[in-house]
């Protein structure tokens, strides 16, 4: 009997070594992360401000790599193939990551919530509802709510894609409005969708505040609304949609850094760790500060997966409202 107790104690040390090991000697090569969508959009900038964090605190170099398409799926697909030992990563945001998974399910090679886990929400985001100046009238959300109405199915609005944030939130306010709006989905995401706004290929779309802000300086484009709690303090000539008529809607987008599901329980509470000391650096209080970007409160990482869940509910139940069918 003693030998018996011997030998399972032997193996009871021999696992726990076997799980503490990943965690003592990641990260063992350089880390890659992810992004689905082309360079210089939010989800792209924020990952490069926290690819350098990672670095350091690492002690590995961390790399970014772009993917865009298919509304998020190659990049989800890919970071979930990888090798679970935690050096690819992916960051995706409240269309890929939240959207994506409960509206084009059945478009996907994976079974998201059983082989993907979320290590770490990094960044909030207030949104505008732009509309450009090109051969487009309206000033304000009142006048491009009487011009939307006097010429329907003409006034275009851009997306990041099929069951995007733009387009779930634009027909939510659509509806509410009693608009009749063209969607435009674009493969490459923010870059392109700001471009072709100014340019007047598109009449508007909700974009968030890190990028227009140059093109708002110099009247290309307009902000006629701000989904947020409040009006910004860098911005403050721009209502919130409570403010137009349309309190309820989304506050903010968000961020957040993702792994594949069997990456050791050790090695995402190192990656969640690095994250959250990341959001105290002040060089990145102050790059988020000037891009009016927000940090989430930290989260204990146990709470992250409940968060996302709910996450995905609610953005589900707002689908349902609208009535869009985004899967065939």
């Amino acid at each position: 009997m003693r030998r018996f107790w011997r030998a399972m104690t032997c193996a009871l040390g021999l696992a726990i070594l076997a799980t503490q090991a990943p965690a003592q000697t990641y990260p063992a090569k350089p880390v890659r992360i992810i992004v689905p969508y082309a360079p210089g959009g939010l989800t792209d900038v924020v990952a490069r401000l926290y690819s350098e964090q990672l670095r350091q605190r690492l002690g590995r170099n961390v790399f970014v790599e772009n993917k865009p398409g298919a509304s998020g799926i190659i990049a989800i697909e890919e970071m979930a193939r990888a090798r679970p030992d935690g050096h690819t990563l992916m960051i995706g945001n409240i269309s890929t990551n939240a959207l994506t998974p409960v509206l084009l399910a059945k478009k996907m090679k994976l079974d998201y919530e059983r082989e993907v886990q979320i290590v770490a929400p990094l960044a909030d985001v207030p949104v505008f509802f732009l509309a450009t100046t090109t051969e487009f009238p309206p000033r304000n959300f009142g006048e491009f709510l009487a011009y939307a109405r006097e010429h329907p199915g003409k006034v275009r609005y851009g997306s990041a894609g099929v069951g995007s944030y733009q387009q779930i939130n634009t027909e939510i306010l659509a509806k509410r409005a009693g608009l009749d709006l063209v969607h435009i989905p674009f493969k490459g995401g923010g870059a392109e969708i700001l471009r072709d706004l100014g340019n007047g290929d598109i009449q508007v779309s909700w974009f968030n505040i890190t990028n227009p802000v140059g093109m708002m300086k110099t009247g290309r484009v307009r902000a006629l609304a701000v989904a947020a709690e409040a009006r910004l303090p860098q911005h403050a000539d721009v209502p919130t949609l409570a403010e137009v008529g349309f309190p309820g809607m989304r506050a903010a987008q968000w961020v957040a850094a993702f792994a594949p599901a069997a990456v050791p329980a050790a090695i995402v509470a190192t990656l969640h760790a690095a994250f959250v000391a990341a959001m105290a650096a002040p060089e990145m209080q102050e790059a988020f500060a000037r891009g009016g970007m927000l940090m989430p409160r930290p989260a204990a990482l146990a709470d992250a997966g409940g968060w996302l869940r709910e996450e995905m509910a609610s953005w589900k139940r707002d689908v349902e409202v609208t009535g869009i069918v985004v899967e065939e």
